[in-house]
């Protein structure tokens, strides 16, 4: 079997695309009793990145995990995305990734152990450079292939950041340019391949400067943008805090290309998806539609989405292109107490 097989072709779709929607996963969870505990600082009630819970007086566990099928063809650069999109999740708590095990379904019968080889080595290199461990995993038989991490990280109790705790008056960052699953479907169709190798380049970049820069600003309320797009991660953050949010479109950082591409109408299923369950989005008549698209486009591997006070905005979108997040930028702003209503202008 040779290594020039392309693993997108086993996906019905691919990436954070791939997530059961908003809609359909609410309904299922909101009937879940869970017991509580004093020690769990942080669970699934505000649909947060990952669960923390509390040690001792200085120390918490992070605890996530995450595995989609392939977004790209080449397996080294599929496992580097997956692992990139498994640890983020660790960043937007404000912690640092320690260990992780690998989750795999894959078809060895089908395609050659070589290829499942390379995802691991991209996995390993990824989390390598989160200054983590692969400590095991598990692995079962699935004619579509699938990978990702459970991630376990550290932090401080008292510096837990959620996406819950935004207020009236925060400024809006966004660390990375949306676009990716537009131009996953591109990269499908073998069009617009200057957007799509920008795409590869942001999904397997990591969090872990904006993460790190982070750490010396006041960071109300976090989150990272995968698979619920931009406005489905902010709902879960404006209405998690109790408040309303207002986007700039025309401040929103944009992949090469990510434009033409949606004007083409090479858009995900995901994204009708998001459309449909965030009816407390309005958009101004001069938001055109491929933005809009944009604006619910599921993300793989997306950046972090930053509430912060008005008073230091500026000094770390400034600290952030500083240490080479160039394409972070402020987004929009929290304007009043609400229950997660967002307006596009």
């Amino acid at each position: 079997m040779t290594m020039d097989v392309k693993l997108t072709q086993y996906a019905a779709n691919g990436g954070c695309a791939c997530k059961i929607g908003p809609n359909a996963l609410s309904g299922v969870l909101h009937q879940l009793k869970l017991p509580r505990d004093p020690r769990l600082l942080v669970g699934i009630d505000t649909s947060d990145d990952a669960g923390v819970y509390k040690l001792n007086e200085t120390t918490a566990l992070i605890q996530t995990l995450d595995f989609f099928s392939p977004v790209v063809d080449d397996p080294y650069l599929f496992g580097q995305i997956a692992a990139a999109n498994s640890l983020s999740d660790v960043y937007a708590m404000g912690g640092k990734p320690l260990t992780a095990m690998n989750i795999v379904a894959f078809p060895l019968t089908i395609l050659d152990g070589s290829i499942l080889l390379e995802i691991l080595k991209g996995g390993l290199d990824k989390v390598t450079e989160a200054g983590a461990i692969i400590v095991g995993g598990h692995s079962i038989y699935d004619k579509e292939p699938k990978y990702g991490l459970s991630v376990t990280g550290t932090v401080h109790p008292d510096a837990v950041l959620t996406n819950a705790a935004a207020v009236p008056g925060d400024v809006l960052i966004l660390s990375k340019s949306l676009g990716t699953g537009i131009l996953a479907t591109a990269a499908r169709a073998e069009l617009f391949s200057t957007g799509v190798e920008a795409a590869k380049q942001s999904m397997i970049t990591l969090n872990k400067k904006t993460a790190e820069c982070m750490k010396h600003f006041r960071i109300h309320a976090c989150t990272d943008v995968t698979g619920f797009g931009l406005l489905g991660h902010l709902y879960e953050m404006a209405s998690g805090s109790g408040v309303q949010a207002e986007i700039n479109s025309s401040a929103l950082p944009l992949l090469p290309e990510a434009l033409e591409a949606a004007t083409m109408g090479l858009v995900p299923a995901g994204a009708y998806s998001n459309r449909d369950y965030l009816k407390s989005v309005r958009f101004s008549s001069s938001v055109p539609e491929n933005m809009q698209d944009l604006c619910f486009d599921p993300q793989t591997s997306g950046g972090l989405l930053m509430s912060v006070p008005e008073s230091q905005a500026a000094q770390l979108l400034a600290a952030l292109h500083a240490a080479g997040v160039e394409a972070a930028a402020i987004i929009g702003k929290m304007t009043a107490e609400g229950k997660g209503e967002i307006y596009v202008y």
